[in-house]
């Protein structure tokens, strides 16, 4: 484990996903008492993308924007997180990347199980690209990311858009996402006790997500047979995490599916450990993930 990053554990909370509720609670109020991002340099404006039912979605313009964006989806397990929880990371990624954030508010499990997330995710995209002059963007570069669970929402997407001949997608941008309901990796298996997300969280998330309904490629990603025709992809690990063999394992066939993929493990690191801002590996992380994204829209 980093240094840097393990001092922290011991004040990580530990969110019970057993109980939704008060996990949504313990989430958002440990993120109010973050220090708000510095939005001077962008607008920021909170918009509902008409849908079934209505999506609220907060957009992000940086004053020098170049003219790509992205739909962004938060992390939390599909469970917990919305769009103040994650306002500090799509301020920063607007900042960072000159690209337009649209941060989605989809629907929560277990209230709203899949296809919700998924629906509400890929109702923004169409969105997005319909009303991309009114966005001030190029609808040739628009792309598709999120964190975590959030990422394999957007992994969903980009595998829908395909097959519906949907908007195009420039790139797809996943930060250790959720891939895979199946415990059949070696770190899915054997991370019981990894810090903030281990093998039992993810296998409680994964269960509020489908319920009793069989998943399909477009609820569990890793599942899809044929990933040729996929947006390029960047991918990061981390090597503490769950979900990181199964991220490696879908980079190696979008690989040899024709996709270009930029991989990155990150040593040292945890899920979701990158909240950690003061750590030099968090800042590395998250320079990265803007570089990849400000070159994929350039």
């Amino acid at each position: 484990m980093d240094p840097e990053l393990e001092a922290f554990i011991p004040f990580l909370p530990d969110l019970d996903l057993n109980d939704p509720v008060t996990a949504r609670k313990d989430f958002a109020e440990r993120a109010a008492a973050t220090p708000a991002p510095d939005t001077s340099n962008m607008e920021v404006e909170d918009r509902i993308v008409p849908a079934d039912p209505d999506v609220a979605v907060r957009i992000y313009r940086p004053h020098q924007a170049a003219r790509g964006a992205i739909v962004w989806m938060h992390g939390g397990g599909g469970v917990f997180g919305n769009l103040d929880t994650e306002h500090p990371w799509a301020a920063r990624t607007a900042d960072l990347s000159g690209a337009v954030v649209i941060s989605v508010n989809y629907r929560l499990a277990p209230e709203h199980r899949y296809p919700a997330a998924l629906d509400d995710a890929y109702a923004v995209l169409i969105w997005t690209a319909e009303h991309a002059a009114e966005l001030g963007i190029d609808p040739e570069r628009i792309a598709v990311g999120g964190h975590s669970a959030g990422a394999g929402i957007a992994a969903a997407v980009a595998l829908r858009a395909r097959d519906q001949q949907g908007p195009p997608i420039r790139f797809q941008l996943l930060n250790e996402p959720g891939l895979d309901d199946r415990e059949q990796t070696w770190s899915r298996q054997h991370f019981t006790d990894t810090p903030w997300m281990n093998r039992d969280k993810i296998a409680t998330s994964w269960r509020h997500y489908l319920g009793s309904r069989p998943a399909t490629p477009y609820a569990a990603p890793a599942r899809a047979t044929d990933l040729s025709g996929l947006p390029p992809a960047y991918i990061a690990t981390a090597e503490f995490c769950p979900n990181r063999d199964e991220d490696i394992a879908y980079a190696l066939r979008l690989l040899q599916a024709g996709v270009s993929v930029d991989l990155h493990q990150w040593p040292g690191t945890f899920h979701g450990s990158q909240a950690i801002l003061s750590a030099a590996v968090s800042q590395r992380q998250i320079t990265d993930l803007a570089a990849a994204l400000r070159r994929a829209l350039a």
